[in-house]
This record gives structure tokens, C-alpha cells and sequence, in this order.
């Protein structure tokens, strides 16, 4: 589907988007368009339940007065509340009722809106912006697919008072957008596909971008004394990977900001199985290293000006006769001894390493770890938030603006020493599971040990919102890409020059 952008003006075919207010109050083009209809869009509110409140969409098929094949109305909600995010969810909505017809074009008329402080512009820049992310599909696995399941939208124009600075604007989030898509992408693909290999050959193609990107292997990592991650992986026929994504575009020398992602490329749990009930989805325990990679196309593809590296930990977790078992003690990189009571609590061995050879390679000043790594965040907070931990505040506040600002709102969870303490062991310096309670909050007691002084350090856990059991206006069911547009944004807040 091509966007594209113009001056305001009715369309010749096709379907034409027009804005509504609550109290069904029409926006400029909407008035218009009602006034050469004979007010034939008025008297169609007057008679359906549609009074422009969020989320609402009436259409009106063959008007009489336009040339536009269809006109749709959708609710924007209170002129107070929209911003950014209404904006993106109006253009999400209409795109998806512009499916339900079979136009090949449509025009979304993104009128200005008085009293919400955006300009024309920012409406229409992301409203093209929500209609893009609202288009992902993940359909190459499709081959019978009946022909009215299938979008024929070819071209989307938006219309705007401001349509050149609404092209520089949407020029930007188009590149954000496209990085959403490559962990959507990631995230969906089956673990027959996506494994460790493929996974790290999938990250190569960022060097397109100027993204320097480096692979580990498995006797790199054993002499780097890797012994955690290397445990998680001695189970499985797929050979593990470590990538590691720089994008520099502050000055040499400048201190990075650094990601680390978790990148189970499918966890049976291993030894410690899980039950076979859902453990498809498994396939998407790799959606931290997802989110990282994504993250590195999003910097590089907007030209951020700053250091940043990626680092994801890439294994498949199986049972086999070489498996790790409940009770083995492996050794980190930084050292310290782990008791492995449960095989299924491997992601947080996977990231302690790659946590560990981050920092000692790179010397970050901020740190975050981004990891599906307990069902236990899911039991706290659903499918709504992503688990925070965090030892700063001002880093924690950060990335909680962040989310909210772009719709991937997050929620702060406790630490602290009591919680530390379940993961005493008695044979070693550690065990890598707390017990039944609190399972979120003692693997991120975990991940702190592995965090050096004076490193500003956030933990994401990402269980919940990874996937998406149903639509939403501009996240389609399946892969959401949670954590890229939050980290781009949190980066280009704070830390670019």
C-alpha cells in the first residue's frame, strides 16, 4: 500500500475517511461533504447509534453529490483527549473499515481538531502513521487464501492544510514503522524457521542501514567462559548464537545506551517440560531480542544521533540426552556460580551472560534488558503493561513517559533485599528460581546481580504484551512489536545529541 499525502479536496473515487466529533459533531471536510450531499451524512448519524466517540464507525455506501464511492465517519472522541495517539488510532480504524469495502483507493481527510493543540500536520502525519501499522499482516504462509479475505487497497492519501511538513513528519514514524514490522515479522515466524542461525542471519540484513554487527559463536562464547547461556542451549541441535548491533551516530568515544534481549527461539522448558497445551506459542520467547533488533533498524533508519548497542543471547531450549538437568551448576561470565532448579527458568541465564559481556565490552552508562520471561508478570498485570524493574529512578520514570507517550504503557514492579533473598542456594552462589511467589520480582532480582556498579539498568519483562489474542486499531492480532516505538522514543527524549 502506497501513502501519500495532499491539500485538502474530495476524492473522484474510491472511499473518502472523514472525522467526527462526540455529539456527532462534523469536522470541515465532513461538513462539506454533508452540505453537497443534501445532508444526507446527518440524517444517516441521526438514524444509527454513532455519535463520534472513540472507536465508533458508521459508513455510508453510494452517496448521491460526490464522486467517492463510500464515505466513512469515524469517531475521534473528545477534542481535549486527542493527541498523538487518537490521531494514530483514527487512522487505524479507518483503515480497517476502508477493508471492509473493495476500493483500491481511499482519502483520509485529517481536518484540523480546535481544541487539541495538535497541528494539521501532526494529525495527518500520524494518521498515515496508524494506518500503516494497522496494515501488517503476516501472511506468507498462506497459499488458499479466497480472494475477499485479501486487501486490494493499493494507495492512501491523507489529506492535510500542511500536507509537506505532514511528509517530513510521517517520513520519520514510516521508518519507526517499518522497524515495528521487522519484529512483527520475527516474532511470527514459526521456530522451524527462526532459530538461532537464521535469526542472527535475519539480523545481518541491518548493515544495509550502517548498523556494524557482529555474531558470536559457540566456542567464541565458551572462551569468553559463558557457561549460563551455553547451559540453556547444550540441549538442542540448533547451535546458539550471541549478535551484537552497533549503531553510532553520536561522536567516538561517546558512552552507549545499551539493549539485551532474550532470544529463545522456541523453550520447551526443557528438562523441567512444559505442558503441551499452547507451548506453540513458545515460538515467540525470542521476542526480546525482536524488539532489540527492531530498536537498531528503527535508530538506524531515522539516523538517530546516538550510541547504541544491541545485544541478543540466541538459543533454543529442548530436552535431549544432552539437556541441562534440574540441580546442574553452571558458571556465568562475570563468575558467580548458578544452581539450576528449574530448566524452564532460562531466560534469565541466557540474558546473565549477555548482560555481563555488554557491559564488559561495552561500558554502557544505561542498560536495559528486554525478556518474555515470566508468566508470573501475566498473573500481575495482564496484557496491558509490561513489567518494569528498575535500580533508577530517573531511568524508570524515563522509560514509564516513554510508554505512555506512545501507547506501550508499562508498570513499575518492587525490588528489594527480601525478595533477593529466595534465591539463596545452598550449593552455590545462587539459584536461578524463588520459589512460587513473586516469580517476576525474584527473576529480576536475578538479572541485578549481573549489573555492575554505577550502570543505570531497567528490566522489561514483556510476557504479556508480546502477542496479541485480538485486534486493536493499529496492533493486528498476532506479533505486536511491544518495546520498539517505547525504546526509539525513549531514546530520542533523552539520550540522542
Amino acid at each position: 500500500m502506497k501513502i501519500g499525502f495532499s491539500s485538502p479536496a474530495l476524492p473522484r473515487t474510491g472511499t473518502l475517511v472523514v472525522g467526527v466529533l462526540p455529539d456527532r459533531t462534523l469536522l470541515a471536510t465532513a461538513r462539506r461533504v454533508d452540505k453537497g450531499m443534501g445532508g444526507a451524512l446527518s440524517r444517516a448519524i441521526e438514524t444509527s447509534r454513532f455519535e463520534g466517540k472513540r472507536g465508533q464507525s458508521l459508513t455510508i455506501p453510494a452517496p448521491a453529490g460526490i464522486r467517492a464511492n463510500r464515505v466513512v465517519l469515524v469517531g475521534l472522541g473528545e477534542e481535549e483527549s486527542f493527541n498523538d495517539l487518537a490521531a494514530q488510532a483514527f487512522g487505524g480504524l479507518a483503515y480497517k473499515a476502508i477493508l471492509d469495502g473493495c476500493d483500491k483507493s481511499a482519502l483520509i481527510a485529517a481536518d484540523p481538531v480546535k481544541g487539541s493543540g495538535l497541528r494539521a500536520s501532526d494529525i495527518a502525519a500520524n494518521a498515515a502513521f496508524g494506518a500503516r501499522l494497522a496494515s501488517y499482516r503476516f501472511d506468507r504462509y498462506r497459499t488458499r487464501e479466497k480472494a475477499e479475505s485479501t486487501p486490494v487497497l493499493e494507495s492512501l492519501v491523507v489529506s492535510s492544510r500542511d500536507e509537506t511538513d505532514a511528509e517530513e513528519t510521517f517520513a520519520t514514524l514510516d521508518r519507526i514503522a517499518d522497524a515495528v514490522f521487522f519484529t512483527r515479522d520475527l516474532v511470527s515466524e514459526p521456530a522451524n524457521v527462526i532459530y538461532p542461525e537464521t535469526l542472527a542471519e535475519r539480523a545481518e540484513t541491518l548493515r544495509e542501514l550502517g548498523v556494524r554487527l557482529q555474531v558470536l559463536d559457540e566456542k567464541r562464547m565458551a572462551a569468553l567462559g559463558m557457561g549460563a547461556l551455553l547451559g540453556v542451549a547444550q540441549g538442542s541441535a540448533r547451535r546458539p548464537r550471541l549478535v551484537v548491533a552497533r549503531w553510532n551516530g553520536a561522536a567516538r568515544g561517546q558512552s552507549p545506551v545499551a539493549f539485551v534481549g532474550k532470544g529463545v527461539t522456541f523453550d520447551t522448558g526443557g528438562i523441567s517440560i512444559k505442558p503441551s497445551s499452547n507451548m506453540e506459542d513458545m515460538k515467540w520467547d525470542m521476542g526480546g531480542a525482536g524488539v532489540v533488533f527492531g530498536l537498531m533498524k528503527a535508530l538506524a533508519g531515522r539516523k538517530a544521533k546516538v550510541n547504541a548497542v544491541g545485544i541478543a543471547g540466541l538459543v533454543e531450549n529442548m530436552p535431549s540426552g544432552t539437556a541441562q538437568r534440574p540441580g546442574d551448576v553452571v558458571r556465568t561470565m562475570s563468575g558467580q556460580t548458578v544452581e539450576v532448579i528449574n530448566t524452564d527458568a532460562e531466560g534469565r541465564l541466557v540474558l546473565a551472560d549477555a548482560m555481563w559481556y555488554c557491559q564488559d565490552k561495552f561500558k554502557p552508562h544505561t542498560m536495559i534488558d528486554l525478556a518474555t520471561l515470566t508468566g508470573a508478570i501475566i498473573v500481575s498485570l495482564g496484557n496491558e503493561n509490561a513489567g518494569l524493574f528498575s535500580n533508577d529512578d530517573e531511568v524508570a520514570d524515563r522509560l514509564s513517559a516513554a510508554g505512555k507517550t506512545v501507547g506501550e504503557p508499562v508498570w513499575r514492579m518492587p525490588l528489594g533485599d527480601a525478595y533477593d533473598k529466595l534465591l539463596k542456594s545452598d550449593i552455590a552462589d545462587m539459584k536461578n528460581i524463588g520459589g512460587r511467589w513473586a516469580g517476576s520480582i525474584t527473576a529480576a532480582q536475578f538479572l541485578k546481580r549481573f549489573v555492575r556498579d554505577g550502570v543505570k539498568w531497567a528490566h522489561l519483562d514483556i510476557a504479556g504484551v508480546t502477542w496479541a489474542s485480538k485486534d486493536a486499531p493499529t496492533v493486528p492480532k498476532g506479533g505486536t512489536g511491544f518495546g520498539v516505538r517505547l525504546l526509539d522514543r525513549f531514546v530520542s527524549e533523552h539520550y540522542e545529541g
